[in-house]
């Protein structure tokens, strides 16, 4: 698995700045329409950026006889497992396969990972422990809350494997990218190509935005005609930003 270690400065510099925004433009581009979850936000609202390879978890509706406080406990359990092995710079992605009565998280497990320097957590389920997770400086996304543990609900059973999350296919390695506006995932062999023109595109955006509110009408100017294209180009030329 590839970890943000690994990735070269240029392409974590990319990752830090691209907005999901023009994230998801550039992925339309390319014909790929399925790659964001919306509605899911950040539960520490002063931690809203996040990004990193994907670290997979996937949870199966739970059968009694497993949910014991051993088999929790199990160091096997991919839960757990994870807790320890996921890498550094990495990002924990949770298919809770659509149910929402137990927390998939609490803020002990979190507080592992935040120490082992896992780069942020991303659920299409409820976490517990909200109140104290709003207060940790590590990104997570999540849909909601609840107060049970995972193990009154849900099991985990796979890690490391290809997973529906939010209704997106998410495979390990890919590249999550979070913001206020939601949850991305980039295939990793078009990552750094995606966040490069989305970084383009918020450059070019905001100086669309300057002559709109310098007085500018939107005709020709948003989108972009060849003739606007020429004088931002001439603007990024002249050295500007």
């Amino acid at each position: 698995m590839t970890t943000t270690a690994a990735m070269s400065d240029a392409a974590r510099a990319l990752y830090a700045l691209a907005t999901t925004a023009s994230l998801t433009a550039q992925l339309v581009k390319r014909g790929m329409r399925t790659r964001s979850i919306s509605r899911i936000a950040p539960i520490n609202p002063d931690t809203p950026r996040l990004f990193g390879p994907v670290y997979t978890l996937r949870y199966i509706p739970m059968r009694e006889d497993l949910g014991t406080g051993a088999a929790m406990a199990d160091p096997e359990n991919p839960q757990r497992k994870a807790i320890e092995t996921a890498p550094p710079g990495s990002v924990i992605v949770v298919d809770s396969c659509g149910l929402d009565a137990s927390g998939t998280f609490g803020d002990i497990l979190v507080a592992r990972l935040r120490v082992r320097g896992v780069a942020g957590i991303v659920s299409d389920g409820p976490m517990r422990d909200i109140a104290e997770l709003s207060k940790m400086d590590l990104p997570i996304f999540t849909k909601g809350n609840a107060a049970p543990p995972s193990y009154a609900s849900i099991l985990c059973v796979d890690a490391q494997v290809p997973i529906g999350c939010g209704g997106v296919a998410v495979f390990p390695g890919d590249i999550v990218i979070g913001d206020h506006d939601g949850v991305v995932f980039l295939p990793a062999a078009i990552a750094e190509e995606v966040a490069r023109d989305a970084v383009e595109q918020d450059r070019m955006e905001a100086w669309i935005r300057q002559r709109i509110e310098a007085g500018s009408s939107i005709v020709g100017v948003y989108p972009p005609n060849d003739e606007t294209k020429a004088e931002y180009r001439a603007w990024v030329d002249a050295g500007r930003r």
